[in-house]
C-alpha cells in the first residue's frame, strides 16, 4: 500500500475513534480538557521543537504578513458575497458569518497534517504565518465585533480602552506565543535544538508526539451531526474553500514559488477551520446583550449559527487539507487548484440559487 494513502488511513482512523468516543465524553468540559492539552501542551512543544531546528532570515516576516493579507482578504470580500446565500450582511446572522469566516484555527485542523506529511521545518512556516492570524483574530475581530455591537445596541463606549489593553496582555499569556517568543530568543541568540539540555528536549519530544492523536480524536469527538441549518452552512464553507484556493492560486503565481513544499504550504494554510477566537467574541458581547434583556430576534449575532459554523468547519476543513496532502505532488499544479476552487464555489453557490429560484417559482403556483 502506498506510504502516503497509509497514513492517511491511520489519521482517519482517529477521528473515527473519536467519533466512538462520543458517549465517553458526554460532559463538554472533558472534551475541552482535550482541546486544551493540545493548545498549552503538545502544539507548544511541537512548535518549539519545529521553530529550533530551523534557520530563521529576515525573509521569513513575508510569512505573517501574507497571512494578514489573506484575513482581511476574506474579511472585506464576505460581506457584499452574502446575498448569495439569501443572507443580509446587516442580519445577525450576517455579521456572525463575517466574523467567523475571514479566521483560522491552524493549530488544530492543519498543524497536525503539516507535521505529518511536509516535516518540521514546514511546520515552523506555519507557526509564523499563525502570527499574523493571531493578531487579526485576537485584535481586529475583538475591535469589530465592539463596533457592530455599539452600532445595534446604541451603547456608550465606556471602558475600551481597559478591554483593549486586557485582551493584549492576554495575547501574550498564550502558551503558543509564550514558546514563540522564547524560541525566536534563543534563535536570535545563536541557540538551536542541539544547545537544549536532553532533559529539556526529551520533555519537549514526549510532549510534542501527542499533537497529532489528540487532535484527531478532539475533533472526532467535537463534530456535531444533529443540528439544524447544515446545508447552509455547508456552502458557506465550501465557497470559502473555493475562493481560498483561488486566492492560494493566485499568490503561488505572483510570488513564483516553485517548491512544492511551500506551494503546498500556500494552498494548506489559508484552508484551516474557522477559529475559535472570533467565537469566543460573540460570546462575550451576547452575555452584554443579556444583562440588556435584548430579544434574540435583536441581537448582534447568532450564537447558535456560530457554534454550527466551528462544528462544521473543523471536520469540513481537516478532510479537504487532509485529501490535498494526501494527493501528493497533485496540488502543486496551479490547474488542479484552480479547477478545484472552481469546483467547490459552485458547490457554495448553486444549490442555494437553485433552492431560490424553485420558492419563486413555486409561490404563484402555490397561490393558483
Amino acid at each position: 500500500m502506498n506510504g502516503a494513502l497509509e497514513k492517511t488511513i491511520t489519521l482517519i482512523l482517529l477521528i473515527v475513534l473519536g467519533l466512538l468516543l462520543k458517549s465517553k465524553f458526554s460532559n463538554k468540559d472533558q472534551t475541552n480538557g482535550i482541546k486544551e492539552i493540545v493548545l498549552s501542551v503538545a502544539l507548544p512543544s511541537t512548535i518549539f521543537i519545529a521553530l529550533m531546528k530551523i534557520n530563521i532570515d529576515s525573509k521569513m516576516i513575508f510569512v505573517p504578513v501574507l497571512t494578514i493579507v489573506f484575513n482581511f482578504f476574506m474579511f472585506f470580500i464576505t460581506p457584499p458575497l452574502l446575498s448569495f446565500f439569501g443572507v443580509d450582511k446587516n442580519s445577525s446572522v450576517g455579521r456572525t458569518v463575517t466574523m467567523l469566516v475571514p479566521s483560522l484555527a491552524p493549530g488544530l485542523s492543519c498543524f497536525p497534517f503539516i507535521s505529518e506529511f511536509l516535516g518540521e521545518e514546514s511546520l515552523a512556516m506555519g507557526a509564523l504565518a499563525d502570527v499574523g492570524n493571531k493578531f487579526f483574530v485576537l485584535i481586529f475581530l475583538y475591535l469589530v465585533a465592539m463596533n457592530m455591537f455599539l452600532r445595534n445596541t446604541k451603547s456608550e463606549s465606556s471602558g475600551v480602552g481597559e478591554k483593549i489593553k486586557s485582551l493584549i496582555i492576554s495575547l501574550f499569556k498564550e502558551p503558543i506565543n509564550l514558546i514563540m517568543i522564547a524560541a525566536l530568543v534563543l534563535l536570535g541568540f545563536g541557540y538551536n535544538y542541539k544547545s537544549v539540555p536532553p532533559i529539556v528536549a526529551d520533555l519537549f519530544d514526549k510532549t510534542s508526539a501527542m499533537m497529532t492523536p489528540l487532535v484527531l480524536i478532539f475533533i472526532g469527538l467535537a463534530v456535531q451531526l444533529k443540528k439544524g441549518n447544515k446545508r447552509m452552512v455547508f456552502s458557506i464553507l465550501a465557497f470559502r474553500a473555493g475562493i481560498t484556493l483561488l486566492f492560494s492560486a493566485i499568490v503561488i503565481k505572483l510570488l513564483h514559488i516553485t517548491d512544492p513544499t511551500m506551494v503546498l504550504i500556500a494552498t494548506v494554510i489559508p484552508q484551516s477551520s474557522a477559529s475559535f477566537w472570533p467565537f469566543a467574541h460573540i460570546s462575550a458581547f451576547n452575555a452584554k446583550e443579556d444583562s440588556l434583556e435584548l430579544p434574540k430576534e435583536k441581537r448582534t449575532f447568532n450564537l447558535e449559527l456560530a457554534v454550527l459554523i466551528l462544528a462544521f468547519s473543523l471536520p469540513f476543513s481537516t478532510l479537504l487539507i487532509l485529501g490535498i496532502l494526501s494527493a501528493g505532488k497533485l496540488f502543486v499544479n496551479p490547474t488542479v487548484t484552480v479547477a478545484s476552487g472552481f469546483i467547490l464555489i459552485l458547490l457554495g453557490i448553486v444549490p442555494n440559487l437553485l433552492g431560490r429560484v424553485f420558492v419563486r417559482i413555486s409561490d404563484p403556483m402555490m397561490k393558483n
